[in-house]
């Protein structure tokens, strides 16, 4: 992977006509060294958040060493990259030849369910095996996230006090899990989930092996600025301390823009200026998909070969390169007011989703990939540092 210093210095050198991805790999080692440092217990970096091979061989470089995996194809994967990593299958719903290869030809033992049918399916395709690690995925609101995965996926209260059971009579070991919502903006989310897990375990008088806090943990973006993820971390010691158990479980978490959103971003050319609207070579179809049906706002900036931007800042919307209308941005994306064709733009926050949504719709696609090694356009990293340093100071 060829390497530049910056990303002017890219795109100075390159004068890209097709849509560029950077990787920062320090930015990888902050956000793990962070999580390791903070988080009362395993970290699982799930992969769906971006699983190129780079990214993923420097999350094992600094010290992760269990993955989420949400399909055959994603055990397949880190496997081949490394094949003495941990994985735990934690999408609640999979097929019985999905559960069957992973168990026997991948070693996996960690499966999460949240209904009696996706239990069956794991004990049959396992032949009953009695070495299985089986987590309740309960449902809590998700009243503070940008997306809601609580329609989806978990089991209500009156069916989970059952499933608990059922599990911790096929299992070795017994875990419950929930999930805050992705890009959880309070941190209270993570200590009501921890309450929910609290009646489960009063109600059933069964203390699971593992609590699983899942994923939700959030990037900083211009729109979505959460308070430092170190408040997060001490909510979560907080609610676990609230459980008041003698012996307290094994406690994981499943990151997953949390520890990649910083690491990338997409270097993008202006095709057509229309007043407020830009017309750029990347979209909804390609990296771009957060800043689409999801409506993100990601951070932006100008790249010039010299030629002096405009102090006046404008709000613009995007539009992909597709012949689709969908391929739309709608922002408002701050830039400078002279930016015209031919100018690029730099998109931040893109180490999260911004591999995994991109299609080959309507022949548009690019798979430039680069290393840089200057600092990313936000990062809610340094503002954590900062709290940190306070409260040893």
């Amino acid at each position: 992977m060829r390497k530049f210093n910056t990303v002017n210095e890219l795109v100075n050198s390159l004068k890209p006509d097709y849509p560029v991805y950077c990787i920062r790999t320090e930015e990888i080692k902050k956000s793990v060294k962070f999580f390791k440092e903070n988080f009362p217990g395993k970290i699982l970096y799930a992969v769906k958040t971006n699983p190129h091979e780079k990214v993923i061989k420097h999350i094992i470089a600094n010290g992760i060493k269990d993955f989420d995996v949400a399909s055959l194809n994603e055990i397949k994967l880190i496997k081949k990259i490394n094949s003495e990593v941990n994985l735990h299958f934690m999408h609640t719903v999979k097929s019985k030849e999905s559960i069957s290869s992973a168990y026997f030809d991948y070693g996996v033992r960690s499966f999460s369910l949240d209904n009696k049918d996706e239990l069956r399916k794991i004990l049959e395709a396992t032949n009953q095996a009695r070495d299985l690690k089986l987590f309740v995925r309960i449902a809590i609101s998700n009243e503070h996230a940008e997306i809601d995965l609580s329609r989806k996926f978990g089991a209500h209260p009156s069916e989970a006090l059952g499933l608990v059971r059922l599990c911790k009579d096929h299992s070795k070991k017994l875990g419950i899990s929930f999930h805050v919502g992705s890009q959880c903006m309070h941190k209270i989310s993570f200590s009501k989930g921890l309450k929910e897990v609290e009646n489960i375990i009063r109600k059933t008088k069964i203390i699971p092996d593992t609590i699983n806090i899942g994923g939700g943990f959030p990037a900083i973006y211009p729109d979505l600025k959460p308070e430092p993820l170190i408040n997060y971390m001490e909510e979560i010691k907080k609610g676990i301390r609230n459980l008041k158990l003698n012996k307290l479980p094994e406690i994981i978490c499943e990151p997953g823009r949390a520890i990649v959103a910083e690491s990338g971003s997409t270097i993008v050319k202006v095709i057509l200026r229309k007043k407020q609207n830009l017309y750029l070579n990347d979209g909804t179809y390609g990296s771009l998909f957060d800043a689409g049906v999801p409506n993100f706002v990601l951070p932006t900036r100008m790249i010039t070969d010299g030629r002096v931007q405009s102090k006046k800042l404008t709000s613009f919307s995007f539009f992909g390169p597709t012949c689709d209308s969908l391929d739309f941005m709608k922002g408002p994306f701050l830039l400078p007011n002279n930016i015209k064709e031919g100018d690029y733009i730099e998109l931040g926050q893109l180490g999260a989703y911004g591999l995994t949504f991109r299609t080959n719709f309507n022949g548009f696609y690019s798979n430039e990939i680069f290393e840089v090694k200057d600092k990313p356009i936000m990062s809610l990293y340094e503002e954590s540092n900062e709290k940190v340093d306070s409260l040893v100071a």
